[in-house]
């Protein structure tokens, strides 16, 4: 963690310093005359010392091991040389505002994909990292999670790739808002900004009303910010709003942040409900018997097919071959087990074109 910059203050109680010097050559070195100064208070960070300084020609000067050890440093004498080691300088930090889009645990350190206003980040939680909430208090690493607002100080190195990857020196949790992936059904312009009707489906009834004024984030796939031109009927979204929420029918929020699907790679609700339902025919008692995952919370995806480790299922080979000759992708439904270190989860494949079952994701 960074160190505490020190600072001297040398405080007279005497007035106006005075000084008188004489100096003569030794043939080594130079005889200077000054004043010891017994009045006068040396302090490091607010602690007095015990040092005095001697004044000549109306400058202070201070013992080198005294000033050393006060100010966090080792001195060493090498012959003709005085050495100073040991002190480290304030490390300069960069600071971040913004909101967790994503957590997930990798190894002894947490990966936190974060998303603000002029940037994107994925940031590296351990055992260094102060964590806290709002009023100063501890916050465990296991509790952050997406829709957080957060202030957060990290590097000082940034590995440069996109989106930029550091370490976090400080997390401080400011507000958990409430997350809705959902399809957008209506957007209308208002006076202060715009109404936006969310609903499971495209064409479904509104479930949540959402109001998005100059102040809220809107970012594209890619993470960039956007217009609200942007938001049209049939896109799928995912919304950080609240936490305050009005009884309304139906309810109604203020939109902190929206992450636009543009490039149509989500499943809307309704659609990601009909692939657990479809997923969870295909598990066997013995799979089922060892899922930590809920049968209605499983993780659904697009995933590229060409990428994916599949064993297809019987007489489904040439249809994964032509999925994949064509860069197609696959539906994947997800769902950890208590064997996940051992063999990794459960993982069954849907064609989205046909919704047939493919296969499965290869078990270590």
């Amino acid at each position: 963690m960074r160190q505490p910059r020190k600072w001297l203050a040398v405080m007279t109680t005497a007035g106006l310093l005075v000084a008188a010097a004489s100096a003569g050559a030794d043939g080594i070195g130079q005889k200077i005359s000054g004043w010891l100064r017994p009045d006068i208070i040396v302090a490091v960070d607010g602690a007095e010392t015990g040092m005095k300084p001697v004044i000549i020609e109306g400058k202070a000067y201070l013992p080198a091991r005294g000033i050393a050890e006060a100010t966090g440093y080792e001195i060493h004498w090498k012959g003709n040389r005085i050495e100073l080691s040991g002190a480290e300088d304030e490390e300069q930090y960069m600071t971040f505002t913004g909101y967790i889009n994503g957590v997930t645990q990798d190894g002894d350190r947490w990966r936190i994909d974060v998303i603000g206003p002029d940037n994107w980040l994925i940031l590296y939680a351990d055992k260094e990292t102060v964590l806290t909430d709002a009023e100063g208090k501890p916050f465990a690493a296991e509790d952050l999670a997406p829709g957080m607002a957060i202030e957060a100080e990290y590097g000082p190195m940034v590995a440069m790739s996109y989106p930029a990857q550091s370490h976090a020196a400080s997390i401080k949790v400011m507000q958990q808002h409430l997350v809705a992936k959902q399809v957008i059904h209506s957007v209308e312009k208002t006076e202060d900004g715009w109404r936006i009707g969310l609903a499971d489906e495209e064409g479904g009834e509104v479930k949540l009303v959402l109001l998005a004024g100059p102040e809220t984030l809107i970012v594209r796939s890619d993470k960039q910010p956007a217009d609200a031109e942007l938001l049209e009927p049939g896109l799928v979204v995912r919304a950080y709003y609240g936490p305050a929420v009005m009884k309304s029918l139906p309810p109604q929020s203020h939109a902190q942040y929206i992450e636009v699907d543009d490039q149509r790679e989500w499943l809307a609700p309704a659609e990601e409900q009909e692939y657990r339902e479809l997923a969870w025919k295909q598990l066997s008692d013995e799979d089922k018997a060892h899922l930590i995952t809920a049968k209605d919370e499983a993780l659904v995806e697009l995933i590229d097919a060409a990428n994916a480790a599949v064993i297809p299922l019987e007489g489904k080979e040439r249809l994964l071959e032509d999925i994949r000759a064509n860069g197609g992708k696959l539906v994947a439904v997800t769902y950890k087990t208590d064997q996940d270190a051992l063999l990794g989860p459960v993982t069954v494949l849907f064609d989205p074109e046909t919704k047939e079952v493919i296969g499965h994701i290869v078990r270590m």
